[in-house]
């Protein structure tokens, strides 16, 4: 009886707080809102010792700051959430660390699949964005469950960066690009008119017009599964991208606020989301220029 009281307090205060967070989403829906934000992850293992908790704790405790913050996201119906989880970069980290966080990123992509209530309430489609060789099999072959079990969702989108940089990401969609316009790829004459890939330059008929532009690049960019983001969030004070989202990012908020990663919380989303709405002209101009 005891514990059917206590289930019953807990659905209560879970429906209010959901009640109160749909009433401010009501205030801030007045002013223009975000479609995609975009996380960097810092501060697990700084929160970890913080805490003084045992190696790997700080990234269990890191997912479920991101699973509020998931939660949080898309009932403000931001329908692009993106987070950066491990970089190309973290490969270069201890052996042991990087197995360690491997395998717990494995774990919680197969979480995902496996009735995570988050997604499945507000029908989020999940794709794992990155290097795919630099993988094991075994993460491989979890995100592609997560990408199959969800595909057939629409309301929301989940991007996970695993095994990723920015420039990984261009010198790939350049490489692709390159595939793609072989054919079209003439001999250059003596002269060198035409001269460098970008510029390269057709004869005849399309004389003067670039065989690669900016559009044939972005199509083949891992992440043109989703919108520039009007928000990278980047927790611990830090105001690096780290190799992140470069491409996308040339109008973005960025917004640092001082707190590790598994101390993030809703009011720096709003915090975050208020800065947009305060910087909105100046971030559209940037856009529109761009």
């Amino acid at each position: 009886m005891e514990s059917k009281i206590c289930n019953l307090a807990t659905q209560f205060f879970e429906d209010l707080k959901s009640f109160l967070r749909r009433c401010l989403f009501f205030i801030l829906s007045v002013g223009p809102m975000p479609k995609h934000i975009a996380f960097i992850m810092d501060g697990n293992r700084r929160y970890a010792k913080k805490q003084n908790l045992e190696e790997g704790a700080g990234h269990k405790e890191g997912y479920s700051a991101l699973m509020n913050m998931l939660r949080y996201c898309y009932e403000f119906e931001v329908k692009y959430v993106t987070v950066y989880a491990f970089s190309i970069e973290n490969f270069k980290r201890r052996p042991e660390e990087v197995q360690s966080t491997m395998q717990l990123i494995q774990e919680k992509i197969e979480s995902l699949i496996e009735g995570e209530y988050v997604l499945s309430q507000y029908g989020v489609r999940v794709y794992v964005i990155g290097n795919f060789e630099l993988l094991s099999n075994s993460v491989k072959l979890a995100a592609k469950r997560a990408m199959d079990a969800t595909a057939d969702n629409s309301k929301a989108v989940l991007s996970i960066c695993i095994a990723y940089t920015s420039t990984d990401e261009i010198i790939h969609a350049i490489e692709k690009t390159c595939e793609e316009k072989s054919e079209e790829f003439r001999v250059l004459d003596s002269s060198g008119a035409g001269y460098g890939l970008i510029g390269l330059r057709c004869n005849g008929k399309n004389k003067g017009k670039s065989l690669i532009d900016v559009e044939d690049i972005e199509k083949h960019m891992r992440m043109a599964v989703a919108p520039d983001p009007d928000i990278i969030i980047r927790t611990s004070g830090e105001t690096r991208l780290s190799n992140f989202l470069l491409w996308q990012s040339a109008s973005s908020l960025l917004y640092s606020p001082n707190e590790l990663w598994p101390e993030i919380g809703l009011r720096h989303l709003v915090q975050a989301i208020l800065a947009f709405q305060r910087n909105f002209s100046y971030l559209k101009m940037r856009r529109e220029q761009n």
